[in-house]
């Protein structure tokens, strides 16, 4: 077992587990059963803050494209559509959130998984490339992340 990593957002630290490998679009993916098993990093469920509304656009069993919106969420901070890491067969939905997706918040790692992929190939980073990736990044989250708030500040004008 690898050991965790940690990625400081200005004084938070986001906890990335050795033993998962990442995505770009900040989901982490566990190997079970001939699948993988995704669910939101550490570091996106702090971006988003609360999730308090999910929705999925697909059925269990669809084959889906990389890149594909599947779904969609909503949170304390911002609405977002969910894309698929990969392409293959999106196999199960975790059905707890169904109706309650607070799950997300509380156990991103565990509990609070999104859906199980069947994939021929993923390309996924080990912990220590999505460190990596984080760093290079965080300039650009950041500005983003700043933009926003002025536009919602602009907005409440």
């Amino acid at each position: 077992m690898s050991e965790d990593l940690w990625f400081t957002m200005g004084k938070i630290p986001a906890r990335l587990p050795g033993d998962l490998f990442y995505a770009r679009n900040h989901m982490w993916a566990r190997a079970e059963g001939g699948q993988w098993r995704l669910g939101f990093t550490h570091y996106a469920i702090l971006l988003m803050k609360d999730v308090y509304f999910l929705e999925w656009h697909i059925s269990e069993g669809d084959i889906v494209d990389a890149s594909q919106e599947i779904g969609h969420i909503e949170t304390s901070k911002a609405e977002s559509a969910l894309y698929t890491p990969s392409a293959g067969t999106l196999t199960r939905f975790n059905p707890l959130l169904l109706n309650d997706p607070s799950a997300i918040n509380t156990d991103g790692y565990g509990n609070g998984w999104l859906f199980d992929l069947e994939t021929p190939a993923l390309e996924f980073m080990n912990a220590g490339d999505y460190l990596q990736f984080l760093t290079a990044n965080w300039d650009k989250t950041q500005a983003m992340l700043k933009g926003k708030m002025n536009q919602i500040e602009d907005d409440d004008s």
